[in-house]
């Protein structure tokens, strides 16, 4: 791909798209850019682009600059269902996503990891362990650095490894990593997709591209993910909690076997900071990608005794009176929230709610009436959780988190639990999962 004099309209000015108008003004295209917010909202991205020539649009899309274009290259958060992106397509523009723009000028292999929930802390975990074997390791995407800051890095990297989202995955073309791991899908975004089946189709697009010289490291547990096992044409290695494995990894909780031809390899879990049972999936997926790579087990080993897990994924705040806090801001799909309260035995008060991703509730109503003694809703979407999961415990709702925050202080008994896990992302209240997060452990720590 040369996009040296070619009209390119970039789409969406957060930080990737700023990134991504550089990078094409420097090959010498002809840039234009577009964002859906006021321009008074978007200091960082004037700053960024003054002086750079480059024609910006803001406070809305005129579909008349998407019809010019040789090439529209469009931010993850951008919908590719908005009428400008979707007359360019009919008029014969192309449209890609800037994962797809950074792989064509990138040379080194690319790690690639996705998921509904895990994403993160597996990317860098792979990173970590990559890291400690003394090897020259990007990590980027959709955590960190934008794919398209890694372009052309000539030397300076051995190897990728990237966290991708079902956006990024919607508008690439040629896009193929060395090793594409697929940890879990359940609902998510169905504010987004019309139908959880397109959500589950952009995520699985992560092996399109990939042939059998390719590897792809599966969840066996997962009966969506096993569904389309036979359509990915990449080298195939599983991991589960659930069995053992002939080859690829297994756990009892305790330790993770691997076996990946000839003997196997015992990992011990016993000193590691991390939490529940969604992360022994993780550090499964994460040990088997990195030994694939090349990696020692002795990294391995001491990465695994030595991270410590995200901020705002199942963070530890504060012990009040035997009552244990637990910040999970991140759990902003209702498959997060049932790793985290699988992940604990005490009696649990949950925190719940926010902006409304019209996901199934049902996969918690087991969970809430074994596991959840008080549940405090809060959001927009406290209503409709109250009507379908109310009736399962003691269930109040409140007006802010500091007021859910107080009572759950008040509820909680020594030798339990409070926990802020959503289900739910956080525009209704918040600028975004790390600003609620930080709300909760700000009012946790005032008590």
């Amino acid at each position: 791909m040369d996009p040296k004099g070619k009209k390119v309209l970039v789409v969406g000015l957060a930080r990737t798209g700023i990134a991504t108008a550089k990078f094409l003004k420097a090959k010498g295209s002809l840039v234009t850019a577009t964002e859906v917010k006021p321009k008074e909202e978007m200091g960082e991205a004037v700053q960024a682009l003054k002086g750079m020539d480059i024609s910006t649009e803001w406070g809305g899309h005129q579909t008349e600059a998407f019809l010019k274009q040789d090439i529209i290259v469009v931010s993850p958060g951008v919908d590719l269902s908005i009428e400008p992106i979707q007359k360019a397509v009919k008029y014969g523009v192309r449209v890609i996503s800037e994962i797809e723009l950074a792989y064509h000028f990138i040379h080194v292999p690319i790690i690639a990891v996705t998921g509904t929930n895990g994403k993160t802390t597996t990317t860098l975990l792979v990173g970590e362990m990559l890291k400690e074997d003394g090897r020259k390791v990007g990590v980027g995407g959709n955590v960190g650095e934008p794919l398209i800051l890694f372009a052309d890095g000539k030397d300076r990297w051995e190897v990728l490894v990237v966290e991708i989202s079902s956006f990024q995955l919607e508008a690439i073309e040629d896009f193929r990593p060395r090793i594409s791991v697929l940890l879990n899908i359940t609902e998510d975004h169905l504010d987004r997709y019309p139908r959880y089946d397109d959500y589950i189709e952009a995520k699985v697009r992560i092996f399109a591209n990939q042939n059998s010289g390719d590897l792809a490291v599966l969840n066996r547990d997962d009966p969506i993910i096993m569904q389309f096992r036979e359509k990915v044409k990449a080298k195939k290695v599983l991991f589960s909690l659930k069995e053992k494995l002939g080859k690829g990894a297994f756990s009892n909780g305790q330790t993770i076997s691997l076996r990946l031809g000839g003997e196997g390899e015992e990992y011990s879990l016993a000193k590691t900071p991390l939490k529940g049972i969604h992360n022994v999936e993780n550090m499964m997926a994460a040990l088997t990608t990195a030994r694939i790579f090349g990696c020692s087990k002795k990294s391995i080993q001491d990465v695994l005794n030595r991270f410590k897990g995200l901020e705002h994924r199942l963070e530890f705040v504060r012990e009040i009176g035997g009552v244990r806090f637990y910040n999970d801001s991140k759990g902003t799909n209702v498959g997060s929230v049932v790793k985290s309260l699988q992940s604990f035995s005490e009696p649990v008060t949950l925190i719940a709610g926010g902006k409304d991703k019209n996901g199934d509730l049902s996969p918690l109503e087991a969970l809430i009436q074994k596991r959840v003694k008080h549940l405090i809703l809060i959001g927009e979407a406290k209503d409709r959780m109250n009507r379908e999961l109310g009736g399962l415990t003691d269930t109040v709702m409140a007006k802010t988190m500091e007021k859910a925050v107080l009572l759950a202080h008040q509820k909680a008994k020594a030798g339990e639990v409070v926990l802020l896990s959503p289900a739910c992302s956080s525009f209704d209240m918040f600028k975004d999962y790390k600003e609620r997060g930080k709300v909760f452990k700000e009012t946790v720590k005032r008590l």
